[in-house]
């Protein structure tokens, strides 16, 4: 299996990555996407992972709902782990799936019972005689160029294809460091595609139905995240007083900074990016 060279990785997006570990594992289910909850929770609710779950299979049908009649084949642009490809086989339709992660290949075969291909390459490497009628980009655009993802998909796509775009996005152009600032300014992606002959079909700004997940992980997080690490921090202290003093130093030293950071994911979110789902045509001369 190929493996991804880490020194080639933004910070931003290895943090992310972390994230995406410890969500998968915090909600045990077959999607990494924030979900889409068509009902937001009211102040002061309880939130679930059942409740998540439910919300990420609501998230799969609002995409299946931006997908245009006569489309049949569809690449899966960062598939993940399978969920929105297994979603879509159900559905009729095609699914082939893309992405650069090893581990992700053995868990997106496993879900879609290997009934859709997996390429184990990144999308900007990608050879095929294929062509494709949508090519699908699920909460992975924030690691390819924006002129990667218009070239490589008017380049894969058929006549009058299409590319289908859920992410969040950067409104906020001055904000680029972060935990969120390897994700695409809004105008600056919808700039690359309109140069590459796309034009936007339909779009809609689902901000409001993803920020429950958020609230969900840091609420989870600072219950059993930080109190875990303050129990190991303290059984250390206890037995192993200069290991402990190490081990805040670590911490201070790299951790605290991003852990912090992490906690305030939903005020960063809301100041300083939107979530879309953004459907293009290709429109070919």
């Amino acid at each position: 299996m190929q493996k991804s060279n880490v020194k080639n990785i933004s910070p931003a997006t290895r943090y992310q990555n972390a994230a995406i570990q410890y969500y998968l594992e915090l909600t045990n289910s077959p999607f990494l996407h924030y979900g889409y909850w068509e009902s937001p929770p009211v102040a002061n609710q309880e939130l679930t992972i059942s409740q998540l779950r439910i919300a990420q299979e609501a998230y799969s049908n609002k995409l299946l709902s931006f997908i245009p009649e006569g489309v049949n084949s569809i690449l899966d642009v960062g598939c993940g782990i399978g969920g929105n490809a297994s979603y879509l086989l159900e559905r009729g339709f095609t699914v082939e799936g893309l992405a650069p992660d090893g581990l992700q290949e053995e868990m997106f075969l496993k879900q879609t019972n290997c009934k859709a291909p997996f390429h184990l390459t990144k999308f900007e490497d990608f050879k095929t005689t294929n062509s494709y009628n949508l090519i699908l980009l699920s909460e992975s655009s924030q690691y390819i160029a924006a002129s990667d993802i218009a070239q490589c998909a008017s380049r894969l796509l058929s006549s009058d294809g299409y590319l289908l775009l859920a992410d969040m996005l950067r409104v906020d152009d001055k904000y680029n460091e972060g935990i969120f600032s390897n994700c695409h300014v809004v105008t600056e992606l919808n700039t690359a595609l309109g140069q590459a002959g796309f034009e936007l079909v339909k779009t809609e700004d689902i901000s409001s139905k993803i920020t429950p997940t958020i609230d969900l992980c840091i609420d989870n997080f600072r219950t059993f995240g930080l109190s875990t690490g303050k129990y190991i921090g303290n059984v250390l202290n206890i037995a192993v007083p200069p290991l402990y003093g190490v081990f805040n130093w670590a911490f201070k030293r790299w951790l605290e900074k991003p852990i912090v950071e992490g906690l305030q994911a939903k005020y960063i979110f809301e100041k300083h990016l939107c979530y879309q789902i953004q459907l293009w045509r290709l429109v070919k001369t």
